[in-house]
């Protein structure tokens, strides 16, 4: 059957396998590495792939191609060798459509290759697709579940720690006795570890792997976080911050990278949908500052709450290192020459969710195996890890995100709108707390905020949290006017007016309450879908790259806010929130300028 016989025969498993094991010893512990022969019974036939695929358990016929009027009297017979595919065939009608219902060789030839006309597919983006299908068999079960909920523990300690600073200013400022302005440094040394954390995690998933970074990112920011509470001075508190933040900084490129790369194409809705622990990450940490901040003295409430959101930290890192086996990308794996690796994670995955696979290395091979194929290049030896480690943080590694216009012009519009968001957003929510103690006043208060205001900043999390669901249903939404970009654009723009709004008729209490609620439902509706859309941008090799230049650039500048935010003139209170205003409304034209929408397209 065209070269499958070779490719369903599994080799049989010996007696006493040796041990496969990987040294890590920069890192200090060693790892098993998966193998194929861990997981049997999970191997099915390719003939019989056809009982276990996504249309079998939809119900659906799955690969009846979407043809316009000038294809329909075109037949695959006309095609030689199912090449090319026919004008009008896009990267939609891939890979949960086919010319025929059943699996060959020929068949996933054909279908790995449909979307550009005449293009020169690579190797890794052949195998990357075929991976897709197979996961997309697979379907969404336990282990997909699993890590959603682990990956959102990144999500969530982002904004726990993000807010949690933030909600510490009145009482650092008490304290310590530094002024209103100058405490605002306090988040400036915390966007300092951020900018670090992003980058070095981002571009070091691409080099180290995602599970060493997924780890050990929460019990970075777990260690120094309980550390801050034991700070003597606003100084050792900085510096504490600075270093929690180099934990904080690589949760989000990391987990979502991680993420995108293990979900079926049919629940790609999952990625927004995981933004819904942002919100609730801010929701804890405003509760916990109500409670420890209102209820001790000054010097105690907030290092009890510091301390507190420090030990459910350590707690997530517990979970997700101690009592769950984490698998790597597949994409990763591909993409370092690891292929026995990536498959053996697929059969991980299905075994782990009690379903079966048709994936081998065989067939890998035989598919991508054809004469318009870019040869993938050969894993470096052990002799040359560090020179490659140590390239692959230089500019050639984020040169691939300008191999063609198109990506270059996605990923340049999509840096600046991290850029423009990662400083008008705090220049607003980071300073919320202070804002809000002023009570639409400019007169001058106390620096420790009432309860009213950290009552307030809890309801304000928590109408913020239906903005992640929201933004789940809308990303796949077929309308024109939603989607990826809609939906991104539309709560950009409303979050802007609502900014407006907050300094212009945010005169009293309860005004200044209602517009700051509308503003955080729109805040994570935006957040929810630029997580998820940034990383289905960009294609697997440089995601960790793209993704972490992103957070980078985000970062920095979430470091000049607070700089920007203590130098303003006049009591800086309005300003500031003026400010941040006209950078979301920035962002929002570079968000309609974005020439990519993901929505229904394959991730490579």
């Amino acid at each position: 059957m065209n070269g499958v016989s070779s490719a369903r025969k599994r080799p049989p498993r010996p007696s006493t396998p040796p041990p496969s094991i990987m040294t890590f010893p920069f890192i200090g512990f060693r790892r098993r590495q998966e193998s194929v022969h861990d997981y049997v019974g999970v191997l099915v036939p390719l003939e019989e792939a056809h009982l276990h695929s996504h249309s079998a358990r939809s119900g659906r016929s799955e690969f009846e191609e979407a043809r316009n009027s000038s294809d329909e009297e075109s037949t695959l017979d006309d095609e030689p060798e199912a090449g090319p595919p026919k004008d009008g065939d896009t990267e939609h009608t891939g890979m949960l459509q086919m010319s025929a219902a059943e699996y060959t060789i020929e068949g996933l030839r054909g279908e790995v290759r449909q979307g550009e006309r005449r293009r020169r597919w690579s190797e890794y983006e052949l195998k990357s697709k075929l991976i897709n299908k197979a996961i997309q068999d697979i379907g969404m079960g336990r282990y997909n579940w699993q890590l959603f909920v682990l990956c959102g523990f990144g999500w969530f300690a982002d904004n726990l720690w993000m807010q949690g600073v933030s909600l510490t200013l009145p009482s650092l400022s008490e304290e310590f006795g530094v002024s209103e302005k100058q405490v605002r440094y306090t988040t400036s040394s915390l966007f300092v570890g951020l900018c670090l954390g992003s980058f070095f995690w981002g571009l070091g998933s691409d080099v180290i792997g995602r599970r060493i970074a997924f780890n050990f990112t929460l019990l970075i920011t777990s260690i120094f976080g309980i550390l801050a509470a034991y700070a003597s001075s606003w100084v050792g508190v900085c510096i504490l911050f600075a270093c929690m933040g180099t934990g904080v900084g690589g949760n989000l490129p990391v987990d979502g990278a991680l993420f995108l790369e293990i979900l079926p194409d049919s629940s790609s809705a999952l990625l927004t949908l995981l933004s819904v622990w942002w919100p609730v990450g801010q929701l804890v940490s405003s509760i916990f500052a109500w409670y420890f901040i209102t209820n001790w003295p000054v010097e105690e409430g907030w290092r009890l709450f510091v301390m507190t959101i420090g030990i459910i930290t350590f707690v997530m890192f517990f979970i997700r290192f101690g009592l769950f086996h984490l698998f790597e990308s597949p994409k990763y794996l591909l993409s370092q020459g690891r292929q026995s690796e990536a498959v053996a994670v697929v059969h991980g995955i299905a075994y782990r969710n009690g379903k079966k696979t048709w994936l081998t290395d065989e067939i890998l091979d035989a598919v991508a195996d054809m004469d318009r194929t870019e040869r993938m290049p050969v894993r470096v030896s052990a002799a040359n890890i560090i020179k490659k480690n140590l390239m692959a943080f230089s500019v050639g590694h984020i040169r691939p995100l300008f191999q063609n216009r198109k990506l270059g012009t996605a990923t340049l519009l999509m840096w600046f709108c991290w850029s423009t968001i990662g400083l008008g957003y705090p220049l607003f929510n980071a300073f919320l707390p202070q804002y809000l103690s002023h009570g639409g006043s400019d007169a001058s208060v106390d620096s420790v905020a009432p309860a009213e205001t950290y009552r307030n900043y809890a309801i304000i999390s928590m109408v913020g949290v239906p903005g992640s669901l929201l933004a789940a249903y809308t990303v796949d939404h077929k309308s024109p006017f939603l989607g990826r970009k809609g939906t991104l654009a539309i709560s950009t723009l409303i979050s802007a007016i609502f900014l407006f709004l907050f300094v212009t008729f945010g005169t009293t209490p309860n005004s200044q309450l209602f517009f700051t609620c509308v503003e955080a439902f729109c805040q994570n509706i935006m957040y929810g879908v630029l997580y998820a859309f940034t990383p289905e941008i960009f294609p697997a090799p440089v995601r960790g790259a793209g993704t972490g230049v992103a957070s980078f650039l985000n970062r920095i500048a979430g470091l000049i806010a607070p700089i920007l935010a203590a130098n303003v003139p006049g009591d800086g209170t309005t300003t500031p929130i003026y400010m941040s205003a006209i950078l979301i409304l920035a962002s929002f034209v570079g968000m309609v300028l974005i020439p990519i929408e993901t929505r229904g397209r394959q991730r490579l």
